[in-house]
């Protein structure tokens, strides 16, 4: 990336504490809404004698669809009964009230749980028998996923947040619930991303970078952010612990959407790297119906490339050998529709494949233990030498 004068870019018109609040409170009311029309329909039909049934949104591989205008994953429009007096079904039905009824709460006491906290709200044994209403956290987890389809609100306006996984650090000031936190003096340890980073709880003022860096790994991110990159190349450092949850993928959306940041990719040349990057860039299947708030469609994938073993003289000893399992996920990922058809991205696949290893970005500290800082991710940039 060639470098560029360094500018303030604007922030748009101030939110004020008094319209932050009044978008949240009609945020509540909408969620409020829609979950008693959901009551209601089941009530109704109990009362009329008819089944008590709810449609659920498919969230499923065959009811995802590609629009390859707008770049993104999105959810197709099937949907699945769920009914009382289906043995299959019943217990899902049952969940999915407890849930219902759970974040109604939630939302009147203006509180917010935490997704293993909403699976114990519902925990309890069914009266007169031994049956417990979860198994465990990620039953309810599945049943909180298929309420935010059901109903058309998102986790965050379901008043539940997700375990905190997720840093960032640079040339940006963020206000957080009201809180004014420079992301320029955050020593070592960075701001921890929120899970929910949505407009009426996250801020952004003096947005100076010029790009966004997201890497892959905490221990990479240490790396750059004790080299003080942030600072010398003027941008803004994240890091998502592997796949990144909603949260960082929704910060790194706003700061793309809202401030026109490039989001640039450092990640491992597996296929598993490939799969995060492609999760950045188009979304995934089982959150395709956020895609529109979530998925950047024009982020770059800089490395670590299939080329580098040889372009950076790597040595034998950062090879990892591909096994089965990873040439299978290599070539589902080769066979994506938004990978399918571009020319560089099955080129790198299948450099990776005939190579038959691959490597991680932590592979280039055998090089010099700042090399990656210092030299291979300034000559990528410089170079615009990436791949989308």
């Amino acid at each position: 990336m060639a470098k560029k004068k360094t500018t303030k870019k604007p922030s748009g018109k101030k939110r004020t504490k008094k319209s932050i609040e009044a978008s949240r409170k009609s945020r509540d009311v909408k969620t409020a809404k829609a979950l008693e029309g959901l009551a209601e329909g089941i009530v109704k039909s109990a009362l009329s004698g008819r089944e008590p049934k709810m449609d659920v949104p498919t969230r499923s591989a065959g009811n995802t669809k590609w629009n390859k205008s707008k770049g993104i994953l999105q959810m197709g429009s099937a949907a699945q009964e769920r009914q009382l007096f289906n043995m299959g079904q019943a217990r899902k039905f049952m969940q999915t009230l407890l849930h219902g009824q759970g974040i109604n709460k939630l939302i009147d006491q203006e509180k917010t749980l935490s997704l293993r906290g909403m699976y114990y709200s519902g925990l309890h044994t069914i009266q007169g028998t031994k049956e417990k209403t979860f198994n465990d956290q990620t039953e309810s987890d599945g049943i909180l996923e298929d309420l935010e389809v059901s109903i058309g609100a998102l986790r965050e306006e379901l008043h539940v947040f997700a375990k905190k996984r997720g840093t960032m650090v640079g040339n940006i000031t963020v206000i957080d619930s009201g809180d004014t936190i420079d992301c320029r003096k955050m020593g070592s340890g960075g701001y921890a991303i929120p899970s929910i980073c949505e407009p009426d709880v996250i801020q952004f003022e003096n947005v100076e970078a010029d790009f966004v860096l997201h890497v892959e790994k905490d221990t990479v991110w240490q790396r750059f952010n004790e080299d003080k990159f942030w600072r010398t190349h003027n941008c803004i450092l994240t890091e998502g612990s592997g796949q990144p949850p909603r949260g960082v993928r929704r910060m790194l959306h706003r700061l793309n959407k809202e401030h026109g940041l490039p989001i640039i990719c450092l990640l491992d040349c597996d296929p598993w790297g490939h799969y995060i990057y492609s999760v950045i860039k188009q979304g995934s299947i089982s959150l395709a119906f956020e895609s529109e708030r979530l998925a950047i469609p024009d982020a770059k994938f800089l490395g670590i490339r299939a080329k580098d073993y040889e372009a950076c003289g790597l040595s034998d000893d950062v090879k990892i050998d591909l096994n089965d399992r990873d040439k299978t996920r290599a070539k589902q990922i080769a066979e994506y529709p938004w990978f399918a058809d571009r020319k560089q991205w099955q080129k790198e696949i299948q450099t990776m494949l005939r190579n038959g290893f691959k490597m991680e970005v932590e592979s280039l500290i055998t090089k010099d233990i700042s090399y990656v800082t210092e030299t291979y991710v300034p000559e990528r940039l410089a170079a615009e030498d990436w791949i989308s």
